[in-house]
């Protein structure tokens, strides 16, 4: 919505983030990085925004928008607002909201799991921004193990779902969705829904075309069209 380009990246792999790069400002990775494009050369592929929270920090890398994350999986703007799904090691899975104006947040991995200490009974929380929404695996993953993000709707084949979010897991291989009230700190989730789809499979993705219509993407190669 501001022009720049977008990209997350995963902590790089390894049980737990082992490396340490999710929280580490001078690596790339575990992040959700910001870079301007518009006047992109060969010599020099982008530019860093002026407002990039690491932008004249030594020792860190001036792309960094936020941190702490560990495979975010996907994210998607809504107005002000961005949607950020971050796929969990063991136990839990969440999503993050936050205004699109709020940079340098730390989602907290490896230190948290959703709201979770990761690796410990105990851990501190503080300056770690904590997930809107997240939700626990499960007994045999039997609620999902691996959150597929998606988009607000607001199409207008189906105006009463305006407002929606709509996300998935590869494998719950579902389709839910909840209404965000409030902003900030005060956002607070409500109208909670699974839309009982029937079985296709792993869904990998979702879509949105130019009108505002959504699609899940499915391992097997198929798109649905969500519609009533």
């Amino acid at each position: 919505p501001d022009g720049y380009l977008y990209l997350g990246t995963g902590d790089g792999g390894g049980a737990g983030d082992p490396q340490g790069n999710a929280r580490n400002l001078a690596s790339l990775l575990g992040k959700l990085l910001r870079i301007d494009v518009t006047s992109a050369t060969t010599a020099q592929p982008y530019a860093i925004p002026a407002g990039n929270p690491y932008r004249d920090a030594a020792g860190r890398r001036p792309e960094i928008w936020a941190s702490g994350l560990r495979n975010p999986w996907r994210f998607s703007f809504d107005a002000s607002q961005l949607y950020l799904t971050d796929v969990g090691q063991e136990r839990r899975e969440e999503i993050n909201i936050a205004g699109t104006g709020q940079a340098g947040l730390d989602y907290g991995w490896n230190v948290l799991e959703g709201t979770l200490c990761y690796g410990a009974e105990t851990c501190d929380r503080a300056g770690l921004t904590l997930p809107v929404f997240e939700y626990d695996h499960g007994a045999n993953d039997v609620n999902g193990c691996s959150i597929t993000g998606g988009f607000v709707y607001r199409g207008r084949a189906l105006p009463e779902l305006a407002g929606r979010y709509f996300y998935s897991d590869f494998c719950g291989g579902y389709l839910k969705s909840f209404l965000v009230t409030g902003a900030g700190a005060g956002n607070s989730v409500v109208e909670q829904r699974d839309w009982k789809i029937a079985d296709i499979g792993g869904i990998v993705s979702f879509g949105r075309d130019a009108e505002g219509e959504l699609y899940l993407l499915t391992s097997s190669g198929a798109i649905h069209k969500i519609g009533r």
